[in-house]
């Protein structure tokens, strides 16, 4: 097997972003949104002849940032220090916000720098940062807003027969009024496998309250953003006076780590989220996961199931990993190497370097 290449030889000589807009299978909503495609932002990261890959859900405005101001400061950079390279990023964008899009933006560049290191070091990234775990638990996601009720209940039984998941989840907060029936046909679809509803935000503290009392009688174990994430005083309120056996969860638009350590101080939610394609990348997704430890929390994964599955088995107290319908579909399209659930866990091929991805330029040419 050749040496890894050493620290002198891996200086970064170029960032590449292009974007990507996929027609869903079919129309998409939730409790705040709606949308018939997603937009995939891919960075392709280069030193010593090996390319990184990585990328986010995110708008294609971000590729001139991602091309520009960030590959500006990381170029000539040592591309085996994964954590300089994501501080000097910090450095560039101050003055431009570090929420939101430049976020996205900075998340996408930091997993091609883990998955270009992991390449480096002939390993692959689970190993390089050491794991936890060899295999991650996955819950089957989706159930819009937007399907039908058959729709929902063939789509969450579905993961329940082939992914053999424990736990999946639905949308739920477009029309509080038909909520209660949507969430009693889609439990007796599952049997006695967890139902995880998902509000995004749609509710009141007292409609979350009123609805998280009909959906115990359902025995719905989590409830994620029954109110904004942003009102954390909100969701500690149903926190607490929910049905102890059902859990609240939250942290999905979390961009920076100041907002995940004011979610657990706050005692927000019983299981914090984190998203690696907005958080800052597996470099603060794993100061997320260090933060769940210290407060005794557990840290889920949401969507981007293949970008997760290395960091996710890194992770200490970590819970499980979002089999997002939408993001699962497009990764499997687009993505050589996208994991396949067995018995409702995935793990990393770890006879592939880095990632274990490899992105099928041509295949996705057609939606560039």
């Amino acid at each position: 097997m050749p040496k890894a290449v050493s620290d002198s030889a891996a200086a970064i000589t170029s960032l590449r972003a292009s974007a990507y807009r996929i027609p869903t299978d079919k129309p998409e909503a939730d409790g705040t949104l709606s949308w018939d495609s997603t937009t995939l932002v891919v960075v392709q990261v280069s030193a010593a002849g090996l390319e990184g890959l990585g990328y986010s859900y995110s708008s294609g405005s971000i590729t001139k940032l991602i091309e520009g101001k960030l590959a500006e400061s990381i170029k000539g950079a040592d591309a085996l220090d994964v954590p300089a390279c994501w501080q000097a990023m910090q450095h560039a964008i101050r003055n431009l916000g570090r929420p939101g899009l430049v976020a996205n933006a900075v998340s996408a560049v930091d997993t091609a720098l883990w998955d270009l290191k992991g390449k480096l070091m002939k390993m692959p990234v689970a190993r390089l940062l050491g794991r936890c775990r060899e295999s991650v638990p996955i819950y089957g996601s989706g159930g819009f807003t937007s399907y039908t009720q058959q729709e929902v209940c063939e789509q969450l039984a579905g993961w329940v027969e082939r992914e053999g998941c424990q736990w999946v989840k639905m949308k739920v907060g477009t029309h509080p009024e038909r909520d209660p029936d949507r969430v009693a046909a889609a439990k007796q679809a599952i049997g006695e496998h967890a139902l995880f509803v998902d509000g995004n935000g749609a509710y009141t503290v007292k409609q979350a309250l009123a609805l998280a009392s009909c959906f115990e009688r359902q025995r719905v174990a989590w409830f994620e953003e029954p109110v904004s994430s942003d009102d954390l005083p909100g969701l500690r309120h149903v926190r607490e006076r929910a049905p102890v056996c059902m859990e609240i969860a939250a942290g999905e638009y979390g961009y920076t780590l100041d907002y995940f350590e004011h979610m657990l101080a706050a005692g927000a939610v019983d299981v914090l989220q984190a998203d690696i394609t907005r958080c800052g990348g597996i470099t603060v997704f794993l100061r997320v996961a260090a933060l769940c430890a210290a407060h005794h929390i557990e840290l889920s994964g949401h969507c981007a199931p293949a970008l997760h599955l290395h960091a996710a088995c890194a992770a200490p107290s970590f819970r499980h990993l979002e089999w997002f319908h939408d993001h699962v579909r497009i990764e499997h399209m687009l993505f050589d190497g996208a994991p396949t659930p067995r018995g409702g866990a995935i793990r990393p091929d770890l006879s592939r370097p880095g990632l274990g991805l490899e992105f099928k330029t041509r295949d996705a040419e057609r939606y560039r």
